[in-house]
């Protein structure tokens, strides 16, 4: 056995799981401190905070990220339950005939 492909391995299914498993749900949680942040006053632990634009574009560039990864998600399933495969030639998505 090698042992050293099998380690390289798991630490890919290790960084992959870490990202996705416990990374999308941290970068919501930005999100919404980031939104609560932006709002200002009763959304703060201060309820005489000012209203921060920023913690809104912010908090909104989360909620953006986390989406696409979801739909992106959802389009390598479907494709592949559909018997095709998703593409990253190019910036976007595309979905393609395996082969």
């Amino acid at each position: 056995m090698n042992f050293s492909l099998i380690f390289e391995n798991a630490v890919r299914i290790l960084g992959v799981g870490l990202v996705l498993g416990a990374g999308l749900p941290a970068f919501f949680a930005v999100g919404i401190k980031a939104m609560a942040y932006g709002l200002g006053g009763e959304a703060e632990t201060d309820s005489t905070a000012r209203p921060h634009p920023v913690g809104r574009v912010v908090g909104s560039l989360c909620f953006a990220i986390v989406l696409a990864v979801i739909l992106i998600g959802i389009a390598i399933i479907v494709a592949s339950g559909l018997g095709k495969a998703v593409s990253f030639e190019h910036i976007y998505p595309t979905i393609v005939t395996k082969g």
